[in-house]
């Protein structure tokens, strides 16, 4: 590559995209390699060809268009990882069905929004997921499921839900179980699949994902089969994947990481998905690398820091190990050193984006210096844009830290009915503007060094100080309240509130947690929080949560965690 002197870079390839939707590239892949392990799932002892798969998959969409599900409709999932999960994603893709996939962690009140905000004609849930009873909130938020007959739910406070399916043998009060949604297969004819799957076009929207929004409600990023399909084929394609290889995939599916990175990168190449655990857990991990002979392993930092420091980690034979993804927050230089000399993923790459942009405009390659591989998150994928700019949009000199800006074939389609925020993200050149902030070099590696936006990552889960300081507002003891991220060694960011108490009120910090305990997700919920009577501020009246950010990290000691050098 030429020495760049500004900041853009145009990512070139003799790879060309692929015009073509999921459910046809699906099928081409399982006719290809019809006998090839596709998928499986430990904690359910469940295994499948990519031929049976495409058996499992064909029947799940044949049910959706025997609910009514019609092109373009709208259906939830709120699951873990499961098999089902896998068979949902491309059989939505084939029946033209928007999936909107709903964060496990997700309590009433982001359930409630989330359902609502897409439309949801059909919910398919867990029964539980660790210390979330999903029946039991849907029944306490909506009691008339209850009395409802499956598929005909009549609802004020979910007007556009009709059916909920869940992921169960037995069927609960006014639900559908598994297997009975899936006998309704039996209502639709092949041909009458192949009909709806031949009318769809690669650029129609597919799924929506969620992430928190700054302004206190959660967004609804819209993303195409073209979007997805890509972008999980050229990440891929940088990994060197093929049918031989079998990744292990302990990332959440509902999450742009797994769904794209994981399960689509897999069946780009014809490679096998496998689920060790319904949840993270670093043992299942270590037992599924080498039970499969797995060659593959993505994660966050702090999921490859609890597997190394499993007590039982070197007992295992992870020789088999090559390759696999570290993203989703920032990767410590340390651990990416540990992870390719102790676990023999001598190929391990890091991968940076945002949901919004399908999710990895970087990556790094395995024939890169090392210094490269494990201190920045690499060059611009294929077919993709990217410049860095200033405060008043100027494309930065190499070196100068600005804003990263994306463009191309992975950019979202707009966030779900939200053209304002839509127009707030994107502007009228195409560029989805990420408001992280970055620095280039002369080849076009990319390190991130901080966020414009106010958001913190906690162990790979975004966290917009407004949306929990807008919950935190409705606690009847708080006047005002200040939400920041400070260092941590584990997560690389923990949730901290500032609160100011309204006159004369007294609380305790537990107080406030247990408020937020199963009403926001788990991850939102402020780990510290300080008692204040005012707030730093500029002289125009700005909170400064640099400065509040610095004086945390003082008064918890938390400068080692700090100073981890991440890329």
């Amino acid at each position: 590559m030429k020495n760049l002197v500004t900041s853009y870079v145009s990512g070139i390839s003799d790879r060309p995209l692929i015009g073509m939707t999921i459910g046809d590239f699906f099928d081409q892949t399982a006719a290809t390699f019809p006998e090839r392990q596709a998928l499986v799932s430990r904690h359910q002892n469940l295994r499948y060809s990519y031929a049976e798969l495409k058996e499992e998959v064909d029947r799940c969409a044949r049910s959706f268009l025997a609910l009514g599900l019609k092109r373009g409709d709208r259906i939830g999932i709120w699951s873990p990882n499961v098999a089902e999960w896998v068979i949902v994603q491309f059989a939505t893709a084939k029946a033209g069905v928007i999936l909107v996939n709903i964060n496990p962690s997700y309590r009433t009140h982001e359930l409630e929004y989330v359902l609502n905000q897409a439309g949801c004609k059909a919910l398919i849930c867990a029964p539980e997921f660790k210390s979330s009873n999903y029946l039991e909130m849907l029944y306490d938020l909506e009691p008339e499921i209850k009395n409802a007959k499956a598929g005909e739910l009549k609802s004020a406070k979910f007007p556009e839900l009709k059916s909920i399916i869940v992921l169960a043998e037995q069927a609960s009060a006014g639900m559908f179980s598994w297997q009975d949604f899936m006998s309704r297969a039996d209502l639709v004819t092949e041909q009458a699949l192949a009909r709806v799957q031949a009318s769809l076009q690669f650029d129609d929207p597919i799924n929506i994902q969620y992430t928190s929004g700054t302004t206190g409600l959660p967004k609804g990023a819209t993303l195409s089969h073209h979007n997805i399909l890509n972008n999980g084929y050229l990440a891929g394609s940088i990994m060197h994947l093929s049918e031989i290889d079998k990744l292990v995939i302990p990332v959440p599916m509902y999450h742009c990481f797994a769904m794209v990175l994981g399960s689509m990168a897999c069946v780009a190449f014809g490679a096998a998905m496998l689920f060790p655990s319904a949840g993270f857990e670093p043992l299942s991990v270590l037992q599924m690398v080498e039970e499969e002979r797995a060659t593959a392993l993505h994660g966050v930092p702090t999921m490859f820091i609890a597997e190394l420091e499993h007590p039982d980690f070197a007992k295992f034979n992870l020789s088999s190990l090559r390759t696999g993804l570290m993203a989703g927050s920032p990767c410590p230089v340390e651990v990416m050193k540990k992870v390719i000399d102790l676990m023999n993923m001598r190929e391990v790459e890091i991968a940076y984006g945002m949901t919004e942009t399908s999710p990895v405009s970087f990556q790094t390659r395995a024939d890169a210096p090392l210094e490269k591989r494990v201190s920045t998150v690499g060059q611009v994928l294929p077919h993709t844009e990217v410049k860095l700019i200033d405060i008043e949009g100027r494309v930065v000199p190499i070196g100068e830290m600005g804003e990263l800006c994306t463009r191309g074939y992975c950019v979202m389609l707009g966030y779900w009915n939200d053209e304002k925020r839509t127009r707030e993200a994107i502007d009228s050149s195409g560029w989805m503007h990420t408001g992280d902030l970055a620095t280039m070099d002369a080849e076009g590696y990319v390190n991130i060094v901080g966020r414009s936006k106010d958001m913190l990552i906690r162990g790979g889960e975004n966290v917009y100080p407004r949306e929990v300081e807008e919950f935190l507002y409705s606690h009847p003891k708080v006047s005002d309240v200040q939400v920041i991220g400070v260092p941590d060694q584990k997560y690389g960011e923990e949730v901290m509130a500032w609160v100011k108490l309204k006159e004369g009120e007294q609380t305790t910090a537990e107080e406030i947690r247990d408020y937020c305990k199963g009403k926001i997700a788990h991850y939102k919920v402020p780990r510290f929080i300080k008692f204040v009577d005012s707030f730093p501020m500029t002289v125009t009246g700005k909170i400064r949560k640099v400065e509040m950010r610095q004086i945390s990290t003082q008064e918890l000691g938390l400068e080692n965690a700090a100073a981890v050098k991440t890329a």
